[in-house]
């Protein structure tokens, strides 16, 4: 065999043996080179453009122009004091590229109360109406029913493991109140439309239409921009026991639903793609409906917020997804986001020039190995 043949052959055993144990060891990395991230979904999903009527002035001369019609509607931000910051950044943000123009109110939620410094320094970004509310004790902390000692077991597990957020108590009170309670506090009761805000996010783009008003008037639940894998060992039993909810109850699953986005095999298995949910709008009356406050108590009843560490988002999409009609999911592409450390850039070079966008649209997540893109567009062009 010739010196070139040899080093060639290898260079190809290494290349090889590196791939399995980064395979083995690196659950994202096995994701984004799996053959079937790498043959992708064909065509992609182009989502419908929302019409030039839902369409307003930005520049502060006729801004005045763009209150005829709002929406019953509010940001939604949980945050603590120490969070300060990154909420200015993302109240400034949302307000440049959007809300000056709109003047929707804020409600900013905290497990203890907010200072003043808090409350003074968020006032002075908005002329529109903020309110600041604490969070009822049972609906953030640990229930008195959950057995602490399985669910330590579990968190240091969970941190042997280096899974993110882990060993953390804080973080599963967050993604049950975001999952079962948020939209029950009484700051919230007087809206029905939310748009979820996290400190230190990102808006890139000018977003001069109302995309509650959009849903609205379009019978859309529940608006997204990031689609992706959530981490499979977090939620190793939440599968089953959503299948075991819709044997039970059969009468809350949506005739045309969108099952076929997570599942391939007809939902006996869960692809583990969900909505990223730090960024959602979405209508609370879905929320606080029959179907989905069955549920989320059926699923808090069985403790996997504890003894797992079941997220929001999965919970969240998996209910959008099963419980309501395909086309009251929406897909957001012109809002360009980004929450560290993924952006969606709006694909369609119409929307990017626009909104005025500073994101790269090469470097969109979309299509990234770790995104369900390609399995949305799979399922919207007529997919399984």
């Amino acid at each position: 065999m010739q010196t070139w043949a040899r080093y060639s052959l290898v260079i190809l055993v290494i290349l090889i043996f590196l791939h399995s144990i980064l395979s083995l060891s690196h659950e994202e990395y096995s994701r984004a080179t799996s053959l079937s991230s790498i043959i992708g979904g064909g065509k992609k999903y182009e989502a419908p453009l929302v019409p030039s009527k839902y369409y307003f002035p930005l520049d502060a001369t006729n801004a005045t122009l763009a209150v005829d019609r709002r929406a019953n509607a509010t940001f939604v931000i949980l945050a603590r004091n120490s969070d300060i910051n990154g909420a200015i950044r993302s109240v400034r943000d949302i307000e440049d590229r959007f809300n000056r123009a709109r003047g929707y109110p804020y409600v900013f939620l905290n497990e203890m109360p907010f200072t003043e410094e808090f409350k003074k320094r968020v006032s002075v970004l908005s002329a529109s109406k903020m309110e600041f509310g604490l969070i009822p004790r049972d609906h953030w902390f640990q229930p008195e029913w959950i057995d602490e000692k399985k669910a330590a077991a579990s968190r240091n597990k969970m941190e042997e493991e280096k899974i993110i957020y882990g060993g953390s108590v804080s973080y599963r009170n967050m993604c049950r109140f975001n999952s079962g309670f948020f939209f029950k506090h009484e700051l919230l009761q007087k809206y029905r439309w939310y748009w979820r805000i996290e400190p230190e996010v990102h808006f890139h783009c000018d977003l001069s239409f109302d995309p509650f008003l959009f849903m609205e008037d379009h019978n859309k639940t529940y608006g997204w921009t990031i689609t992706m894998y959530e981490f499979e060992k977090t939620i190793p039993t939440l599968w089953g026991h959503v299948k075991e909810f819709m044997r039970l109850h059969p009468e809350y699953v949506a005739k045309d639903n969108a099952m076929g986005f997570m599942s391939l095999d007809g939902g006996d298995s869960f692809n583990l793609c969900h909505f990223w949910s730090n960024f959602e709008i979405a209508d609370m009356d879905f929320w606080r409906g029959e179907a989905y406050t069955a549920f989320f108590n059926y699923l808090d009843s069985q403790g996997g917020f504890y003894y797992e560490r079941w997220g929001d988002a999965p919970v969240h999409s998996i209910a959008a997804a099963i419980f309501l009609d395909k086309d009251r999911l929406h897909f957001f592409d012109e809002i360009g986001y980004e929450h560290n450390p993924y952006t969606h850039c709006p694909k369609r070079q119409e929307s990017w020039e626009r909104g005025r966008c500073s994101c790269d649209p090469d470097k969109s997540f979309d299509y990234d190995g770790y995104s369900c893109m390609k399995y949305w567009d799979n399922f919207i062009n007529g997919g399984r």
